[in-house]
């Protein structure tokens, strides 16, 4: 199981379990640079040990063999299987190798070496200097809380004042670095699996290729070559397309305000202390509060824990502020529970965070909402049947074999001038596309703006085998309602269209997903889980693409349980991981290939049960759908 991904939105919480999360990135931040320092030492050795040259290549293959991927999330797409088990094919053919006495090429250090040196300055460094000042500000932070909750009430007005500016610096200054350190450490884990990856494959292809290998050899190497460039190319396709999404919600992510507008979420969680009535006395106890607004249970962990804390269960009668001049501390409030005869005293770190607590729970207290701009609702009508009908028409006559149609994208200005003259509700649907006024580019824009407001909800699938994916996406296709299988049935086809003349517009059912993926599947959250998944969504749409007779044109069969099995598949990478060679396996003495091969299977049934979480999407009306504030690349 990989790595569960980091929200922005936990780094305002700063609770132990995220804590505890952040610190297995850095672990394996660690140990990736100590297997980057591995592999730069072990290409130093090939390039320069001429007569060493067969052990070092020993040294180098079993290193990338005892080395695992760990990916974000829990499941993998078939190309990261493909780049997972990468390095064991790379140390398979070294292996192979050995036996040929072979010259180091001269450019075997700017293939392998600088690449790797440059991850590590660029990447892992420029983390770890994110990871200093994180914990730099984190230090200044919480003493600086811990000051200014000791504060008296009765202070002068203005020491408050200043006390709460130096406090909402430091905070702000905390925030910034927390996110900024969660943003780069998940850029490096993704980022790792091209750009660690490429250079040994371009390294290993050097060794191939220009020094006296049999024809053979070159032969196996070059079809796995094309292929893992192929999941290499995919891989990094759908970083970039998520990358700029996750900038502007670090960006936005940046601001505490923004929690405040985090709306529909059933709890709310975040550091609380508690006033403690002993024999001796009163002490204030910092703990980690979890409120369950439906069911009126606040749980309360101990921040740090002693033998006299421990964890604390209590279910709310009410909850009341507490006044200003009645204790000789901030931001406090009263709650009423079952379990105790008296009311517990709560503080909270600043009067913000109080109003959201006592909002929460009800309390005697304004509740603040941010307000919510309601957005334009489209209809899967016959007017928006009309508009997709004239944007596919146009496109198919006019641009159909234009460079990347559908990739680039048109003036927002202009696409909103379209739809707004297309679903002008006096004359809908009286526009003339080829008036002049609109190119392919706002044209291919506002269909998929259009397309955006067609909310697919989620229905979940769990499939066992491979094979069973497009059974799947076959039997939910028939289960939407008409309009919304027509409209899917509209659009795919002509996406088949234009991808069988991707010889001159460059648009394969790959870069289709790509780009329809998120459209007709977005997430009703922007979390970097969602984003994450987008890769899985990308893949829909390809096989929708693909097997477009197979799914459209024939009802799946309904007499058997099992989902219907699918024709072979024009590529193999998703059917199973690529290998080097189509020849009977060999045998590596060196090279234990027993694991590997033992964790593929689950690896693609993983692969597979995550692919259908993106069919969540594809089982209700599309007519409800909202309209998203950006449009679609």
């Amino acid at each position: 199981m990989g790595h569960p991904p980091l929200e922005f939105s936990d780094c305002y919480g700063d609770s132990p379990d995220f804590r505890e999360r952040l610190k297995c990135y850095e672990l394996e931040l660690e140990r990736t640079s100590k297997f980057l320092k591995d592999v730069i030492k072990d290409g130093n050795n090939v390039i320069s040990a001429i007569k060493g040259y067969s052990v070092a290549v020993q040294k180098f293959s079993q290193t990338l063999s005892v080395f695992q991927f760990d990916f974000i999330g829990d499941f993998l797409t078939d190309d990261e299987i493909n780049i997972a088990g990468s390095f064991h094919e790379f140390a398979g053919l070294l292996q192979e190798v050995e036996d040929d006495r072979m010259m180091l090429v001269q450019n075997a250090c700017d293939l392998l070496i600088k690449p790797l040196e440059k991850f590590r300055k660029e990447q892992i460094g420029v983390t770890k200097e994110k990871r200093k000042r994180f914990e730099k500000e984190s230090e200044k932070y919480y003493s600086q809380l811990d000051k200014h909750l000791n504060l008296s009430a009765k202070k002068k007005e203005t020491q408050l004042q200043e006390a709460d500016e130096l406090l909402e610096k430091e905070k702000v200054n905390f925030y910034e670095s927390s996110v900024e350190y969660v943003y780069h450490i998940q850029q490096v884990q993704d980022r790792k699996k091209f750009d660690v990856v490429e250079p040994v494959l371009a390294f290993l292809h050097s060794i191939l290729t220009l020094n006296n290998l049999t024809v053979e050899m070159t032969q196996d190497f070059m079809p796995y070559k094309k292929e893992l460039q192929l999941s290499l190319q995919n891989t990094r396709n759908h970083f970039e397309s998520t990358r700029e999404e996750m900038e502007e919600l670090m960006n936005r992510m940046k601001h505490p305000s923004q929690i405040v507008k985090m709306q529909g979420q059933p709890t709310i969680e975040g550091y609380l202390y508690s006033q403690e009535r002993w024999a001796l006395g009163v002490s204030w106890v910092k703990y980690y509060c979890k409120y369950h607004k439906d069911s009126k249970l606040l749980v309360m962990v101990p921040s740090e824990p002693k033998p006299a804390t421990k964890q604390v269960e209590l279910k709310l009668k009410s909850c009341i502020r507490r006044k200003t001049e009645s204790i000789d501390k901030r931001f406090c409030f009263e709650i009423e529970t079952y379990e105790r005869n008296t009311p517990v005293t709560l503080q909270a770190v600043s009067e913000a965070n109080r109003k959201l607590w006592m909002e929460a729970m009800d309390g005697k207290e304004p509740i603040y909402h941010s307000p919510i701009h309601k957005q334009a609702e489209m209809e899967l009508n016959e007017v928006g049947f009309k508009f997709v009908r004239k944007c596919i028409n146009f496109v198919e006559t006019k641009g159909i074999t234009q460079e990347g149609v559908y990739r680039t994208v048109g003036s927002n200005i202009q696409v909103q001038k379209l739809l707004n003259a297309f679903f002008d509700q006096k004359c809908p649907g009286d526009v003339d596309f080829h008036s002049g006024d609109w190119d392919i580019k706002t044209i291919t824009s506002a269909m998929k703006f259009y397309l955006r407001c067609v909310t697919i909800h989620r229905n979940l699938i769990e499939s066992e085998n491979l094979d069973n994916r497009l059974g799947a996406i076959h039997s939910l296709i028939y289960k939407l309602p008409e309009k919304n299988r027509e409209m899917l049935n509209l659009l795919i086809q002509h996406l088949v269209n234009v991808c069988s003349n991707s010889g001159d517009n460059l648009m394969t059912p790959s870069n289709m997903g790509v780009i329809f993926g998120p459209t007709l599947m977005r997430a009703e959250e922007e979390t970097v889980a969602a984003m994450l998944d987008i890769k899985f969504q990308n893949i829909v749409v390809e096989i929708l693409i693909e097997d477009y007779t197979k799914i459209f044109c024939s009802a799946p069969d309904e007499s058997s349980t099992a989902p219907p099995m699918p024709p072979p598949r024009i590529t193999p990478r998703k059917r199973q991981p690529i290998t080097m060679s189509k020849r009977p396996p060999r045998i590596y003495p060196a090279v234990n290939f027993g694991q590997f091969q033992n964790t593929e299977t689950p690896l693609c049934m993983t692969s597979n049960y995550h692919l259908s979480k993106s069919l969540q999407h594809l089982n209700s009306a599309c007519s409800s759908g909202i309209l998203a504030n950006n449009m679609t690349r």
